[in-house]
Formats: structure tokens, C-alpha cells, sequence
């Protein structure tokens, strides 16, 4: 049995922050029920790449749920989700800060349906505040927060993170969230509200760099691939092509010299405050040894030393290494549409009694419609009436 088996999952959100956290939960065993109009989630609809008319993008945050697709303008279908929510244990919705209010599908609404259930709210700047009634996109978040001014090349323009960073950190956030209150609902028997904003997540990640800021009152600047406070710490061209150096205390910038052949480099700079005050110098030294030989053979012998160092790899180079294969990076499932489909396996799959583990793959359009509605009490002659007035649509070839 996993860990959350028999808890149900009502998922209103879509694209990315939202879905992530409805998929972190389905894997750990929650029933989770994806509610997206009739025309599907957005992302549906964005790529490339698509295989075989399914988006890459939707594919990756939406394993092991199940698709009722249906219109939440309609009153017929905000009753569907009232009915839902009675015996669901979460509801995570990503609306604007008061749209669902508009449907009678707010906390406040759906508490008095079912004292028990667990509410998130994601947005990009919560319920309260100045911004509160402003749409949150990650890119937007990122220059909001502060990250992109600390990402890029010190003389280049400010950079955001190459994947939607904020929006995967919240999404993890909100399953954490979500957990400590199914937790807390165990000791009160009360469900309650979480507001949940990019903006807070995203100024929540600054972790270190935040810090620096509110000791010294100084916003700290871009240093590309370097790091504030250590040195050296970053990426380095060697012969035919880069690696990561992550030299993390004096005792190991001594092996890094003795393998360099830098005597007077450690003599000089023996402790990382002396090394970063004179950042420019010890990387350009260290740089300069590097380049004289093949990756492969200066991470041998960092492995031999005990230097922490990596290659910069590309994707397939990530996903083919050794450890990754080890690991389990990958889970296939099996897809009506693609037969294999390869997916990012939850790093939460080594608990020892509970793993996670994917109950089924991302679903078409529709394709649990109509076994959801009547699951929830409608009759086949009222699922069909809400196909035939547009309310609910139901995929070709139900279930698998």
C-alpha cells in the first residue's frame, strides 16, 4: 500500500505549478482527478515536440490521473464539481485570486460542503496584498523576485533559469503543504485553506543570496557560473569541453592545487576568504591549467584526490550516464497513443516500505469522464444529457 492510497485529489490547476503537485501526490498512491475544460489543459496544446498529437509539455506533469473534461462556466458543471468535492480529501485549484468565488467553488463555499477538506490555492501573488488580483507566470515571477538579476554573466543582460523554475518549486511546495495539512487533519478532523504564491516561493529559493541581502543591505550581482561566497566554485573549460568545479573547503582546494601543480596558488590563497576576495585571479590561474588537458582525464584525477567535480553534460548525456541508469531515472509507461512512454521517475521512489511508483500514464482527453460522473452518483441518461449540451465530453475509447 502506498502512502496516501485511499486519500482523493480534486485537480482544477493547469500547466505546470499545479499539475506537478497533483502528479508528486498521484505517485505516493492518491486518487487524483484532473478537471479540465472541454477543449483540455493549455499545455496540451504547446510544443513542439509532440508525439503523435500528445505535447511533451502536458505528458511530464501529468501521470497517474485521471481527465474529466468539463465546463466549469456552466452551472451544471460547478454542480459536478460541489458533488466531487463532498468526498474529495484535497482540492488544488490555480485560478486568479476570486474567480472561483464567482462559481460558488471557493474555500469558503465548498468548507460548508465538506468541513474536512484540504484547499490549496496556488497563485502567482497570493490572496492578499497589492498584487493579489495579477496573473503569475514564471518568467514574469522570476524578474519579480529577483533571481534573474543574480543569473547571466556579470557584464551580460540578467538571465532567467532555463527551465520554469519557480513554478517546479512551488509545485513541490504545495505537496509538501498539502501533506502537513492531510497530517494535522488527523489530530483536529478539519480540512483548511492554503494560499500559495510564486512570489513567496520564488523570494523563499533566494535561500542563501536572500540571506547575504538582509544581513548587509547589499543586492548581490551576477557572477555566471561562479558562486557568491566560495572559490573556486563553477564552470571551467578544459581541452574538449567544460566541467563543474565545486571546491567547498580549504582541505580540498589543497588536493586541487597539488593535482593542478599550483604550489604558489595555495600558498597564497590558502582560506576561501582569501580566495574570493581575489576571485578573478585564482579562477583565471586555475583556468588556465585546465585547458591544457581533456575533461575525461582531469576528472579522473579529481576522483582519485577526492575533488568534487562534474562533467557539464547535455540532456542524453544526463540521461545515459551510469548512475541515472542505476537509479531508475526513467519510468515507461504504457500510453494508447505512443505504447512506451518514457517519463521522469519520482526521486521519492527509494522509501523503503512505500514508494512511489506510477499507477497509470497521462490521460487523453475526456478518457475518465464518464466512469468519474458515475462514480459521483449521475446516471448514464444525466452523463449523457451534460455530452449533449457540452457541459462534459467524453474521449472516443473510455478508460484502459
Amino acid at each position: 500500500m502506498q502512502p496516501l492510497s485511499g486519500i482523493q485529489v480534486l485537480d482544477l490547476s493547469r500547466v505546470l505549478a499545479g499539475p506537478l503537485c497533483t502528479m508528486i501526490l498521484a505517485d505516493l498512491g492518491a486518487e487524483v482527478i484532473k478537471v479540465e475544460p472541454p477543449w483540455g489543459d493549455e499545455t496540451r496544446g504547446w510544443g513542439p515536440p509532440f508525439v503523435k498529437g500528445e505535447s511533451a509539455y502536458f505528458l511530464s506533469v501529468n501521470r497517474g490521473k485521471k481527465s474529466l473534461a468539463l465546463d466549469l462556466k456552466t452551472l451544471e458543471g460547478q454542480e459536478v464539481v460541489r458533488r466531487l468535492a463532498q468526498r474529495a480529501d484535497v482540492l488544488v485549484e490555480n485560478f486568479k485570486t476570486g474567480d472561483l468565488r464567482r462559481y460558488g467553488l471557493d474555500y469558503e463555499s465548498l468548507r460548508e460542503l465538506n468541513p474536512r477538506l484540504v484547499y490549496l490555492s496556488i497563485t502567482g501573488f497570493g490572496h492578499t496584498g497589492p498584487r493579489a488580483q495579477e496573473p503569475g507566470y514564471d518568467a514574469a515571477l522570476q524578474g519579480y523576485t529577483g533571481i534573474m538579476s543574480v543569473t547571466g554573466e556579470p557584464e551580460g543582460p540578467p538571465m532567467k533559469v532555463g527551465v520554469a523554475w519557480i513554478d517546479v518549486m512551488t509545485g513541490m511546495m504545495g505537496a509538501v503543504a498539502v501533506l502537513s495539512a492531510l497530517y494535522e487533519r488527523e489530530k483536529s478532523g478539519l480540512g483548511q485553506h492554503i494560499d500559495l504564491s510564486l512570489f513567496d516561493v520564488g523570494l523563499f529559493a533566494l535561500a542563501n543570496l536572500g540571506e547575504s541581502y538582509l544581513l548587509t543591505g547589499k543586492p548581490p550581482k551576477r557572477l555566471g557560473n561562479a558562486h557568491a561566497q566560495i572559490v573556486p566554485y563553477g564552470a571551467f573549460p578544459a581541452a574538449d569541453g567544460w566541467l563543474v568545479l565545486a571546491v567547498g573547503n580549504d582541505e580540498q582546494f589543497a588536493r586541487l592545487c597539488q593535482v593542478l601543480d599550483l604550489p604558489d596558488l595555495l600558498a597564497r590563497f590558502p582560506t576561501n576568504a582569501e580566495r574570493v576576495e581575489a576571485r578573478k585571479e585564482v579562477v583565471e590561474a586555475i583556468s588556465q591549467v585546465l585547458k591544457t588537458q581533456a575533461r575525461a582525464h582531469w576528472l579522473e584525477r579529481f576522483r582519485e584526490k577526492g575533488i568534487p567535480a562534474a562533467p557539464v553534460n547535455d540532456l542524453a548525456e544526463a540521461f545515459q550516464d551510469p548512475q541515472a541508469q542505476a537509479r531508475g531515472a526513467i519510468w515507461t509507461l504504457p500510453h494508447p497513443l505512443l505504447e512506451a512512454l518514457p517519463t521522469l521517475a519520482n526521486p521519492l521512489r527509494f522509501l523503503s516500505r512505500t514508494p512511489a511508483s506510477p499507477s497509470m500514464p497521462p490521460p487523453l482527453l475526456g478518457e475518465h469522464t464518464e466512469a468519474v460522473l458515475r462514480e459521483a452518483g449521475y446516471t448514464p441518461e444525466e452523463v449523457a444529457r451534460l455530452v449533449e449540451k457540452g457541459v462534459v465530453r467524453i474521449q472516443a475509447k473510455e478508460g484502459r
